[in-house]
């Protein structure tokens, strides 16, 4: 099963809801966002549930690996710090940029899909696993655009980056929908081109759709075609951990246990 054994199914810790995910059944991990947290002050229901043998995995926002700026390893260094503190048997972030020319996107941005970026990429993974304690894993985010004169299809640049690199990949179903919704790229070809044996564990998130845009919101409800996505992804392989995230507008206890049974009656299904 890989550097992470199986997971199970869990979801994305947050301050808001440090309760619910304490009292929610069956949450087998959870994830927590690096930059938040401070080594020498974690939170106390962070604390707890690695106390009960909770996996907790720090997911990284701002490394910016796809930045033609170098990589700041002071960055990379709480990051490994944080997963360290967590005893964390593996760390991520995300295959995009979100700084350039000293200025700060504020979003996650795409990487050009061209062989002069990806080399650019690779680079910059190879520097931030030299200075983590752990294997990093790379998702793939959602994109509103495409820059021109792509040489490679999403899945095969992530393949490539796998090989160069042997980083693991993160994959968010979520945001496969929201690019073949608002790009037209195409979900099977995407699992059909990645490598499965690399994939960590997969994301699940909630969206809504104003005229023709899918908004990958992390705020509303997981949508059936999201759902479908994942069980395609099942259908080819056995993923290690699935984790629902949610960043916003936090529902009942109840509605979000609802949610996890939906993902677990997903796997079993198509298993």
């Amino acid at each position: 099963m890989g550097v992470l054994g199986k997971l199970g199914v869990g979801i994305g810790w947050r301050p808001e809801i440090d309760l619910t995910v304490e009292r929610l059944p069956g949450v087998d991990f959870v994830e927590v966002v690096a930059e938040n947290l401070h080594v020498e002050h974690l939170p106390e229901s962070v604390v707890l549930l690695r106390e009960r043998g909770v996996p907790v995995l720090p997911h990284a926002v701002s490394l910016s690996l796809g930045s033609a700026d170098p990589v700041d390893v002071h960055r990379v260094e709480h990051l490994g710090a944080v997963a360290e503190a967590l005893g964390a048997p593996l760390v991520s972030d995300h295959v995009c940029f979100v700084r350039a020319g000293g200025l700060d996107s504020g979003h996650l941005m795409p990487v050009p899909r061209t062989r002069d970026a990806l080399d650019v990429l690779v680079a910059n993974v190879k520097t931030a696993q030299a200075n983590l304690p752990v294997p990093l894993a790379l998702e793939n985010i959602a994109a509103l655009l495409e820059w021109p004169d792509g040489e490679l299809t999403e899945g095969q640049f992530l393949a490539e980056l796998v090989e160069r690199t042997d980083c693991h990949l993160l994959i968010d179903v979520a945001n496969l929908h929201a690019n073949a919704r608002n790009l037209g790229t195409d979900p099977n070809r995407f699992l059909d081109e990645i490598p499965l044996e690399r994939l960590a564990y997969v994301h699940v998130a909630g969206g809504v759709e104003h005229d023709g845009v899918y908004h990958d919101t992390h705020a509303h409800a997981v949508r059936p075609e999201v759902l479908e996505l994942l069980g395609e992804l099942r259908s080819r392989v056995d993923p290690p951990g699935v984790l629902l995230e949610r960043d916003d507008n936090y529902p009942s206890d109840s509605e979000l246990a609802r949610e996890l049974a939906a993902i677990r009656e997903v796997l079993a299904r198509h298993a």
